[in-house]
Parts: structure tokens; sequence; C-alpha cells
């Protein structure tokens, strides 16, 4: 969506508001791609710093949020991340509190790892598609790839994830 067309109601939110809604999620969403808490809540605020900065652009889109899901998992990619002060000042002072992060039941731990080791976009898909409970066509918005796309790497990602896991999974 180009800046300064038709703007939604997502447009008349504030970045205070909108950062609020979603924080959780995000960290959640990166926590499960990256499998460190640490590396989790940096990634959740380097995107969301981006947001901040291109906010007016940002918050012209028919969905802010599915913006800073694709940037974070653009940057699960890299193992090796930097700090970013400004992000973290902006966490600080923005909300004046830190977020709980989101529980992974431990007993799924053998689930995170598996879904960490598939491919990236499959690890992607199916972390978007099973923890936030995403459509496939929300997925597909957020990572920009086509529906289909999305369905083949599900496909994929769940036939990996029980071979890893030694499960049978349903084929109806």
């Amino acid at each position: 969506m180009r800046e300064g067309s038709h703007p939604d109601v997502a447009a008349r939110v504030s970045f205070e508001e909108f950062y609020v809604k979603d924080y959780q999620a995000v960290v959640g969403l990166a926590y499960a791609l990256s499998g460190s808490r640490w590396l989790a809540e940096d990634l959740a605020q380097e995107a969301f710093l981006a947001a901040h900065r291109n906010w007016p652009r940002v918050s012209a889109y028919e969905q802010p949020g599915a913006w800073v899901r694709r940037v974070v998992a653009n940057l699960s990619v890299s193992a090796f991340r930097r700090r970013v002060v400004e992000a973290k000042a902006l966490v600080q002072l923005g909300l004046g509190e830190r977020h709980r992060l989101p529980e992974l039941p431990p007993d799924d731990a053998e689930f995170w790892e598996a879904l960490r080791s598939l491919p990236r976009r499959q690890s992607q898909v199916v972390a978007l598609h099973y923890l936030e409970d995403l459509p496939v066509a929300e997925v597909a918005a957020i990572l920009d790839m086509a529906p289909g796309t999305v369905k083949k790497h599900l496909f994929d990602g769940r036939r990996e994830l029980a071979r890893r896991l030694g499960t049978e999974e349903d084929e109806t």
C-alpha cells in the first residue's frame, strides 16, 4: 500500500497502542524462531524500532503487525545480531515496564528445537501458522509469499517435523 493511499483503522492507531498490542506475540515468534529469549527480545525490539522510525508509512499499511513480523522473520535468519541501544531505550522509555516473555511449554522443547532446525522459510511458516494461529493468507502476507507457497512450506515442514520427532502425521 502506498503512503497516503486510503488509510484504514490501523493508520489511526498510535505507535504506542500498536506496540502494547503486538509486542508479546512478536517476541514469541522471535523466540520460536531463534530459541533464545535474549535474542528474541532483541529481534523484536529491532523490528519495533524500525516500525517506529517509519511509523507514518508503516501505520498506513493494512496490517502493520504483518510488517513487523516479516522484519522479525528476516532478522531471525542471522544468528549474530548486534545490540541496538536505541531499541532497548524505546522499550524501557516507551512503556516503562518489561513484559513477560510468552512461555513455550518445557515439554515441547524437542519440538521447538526441531522447528528451528528446519529450513528458514519452513520454520517461519510453521511458527506463524501454529504459534500465532494465523491462517495461510495472513502468513503469506507477513512473509510476502504466495498462499500456495505457504501451503507447500506447511506441508513439508509438518512432514519433516513428524519425521524428526518420530511421529506419524495425519494425512487428512
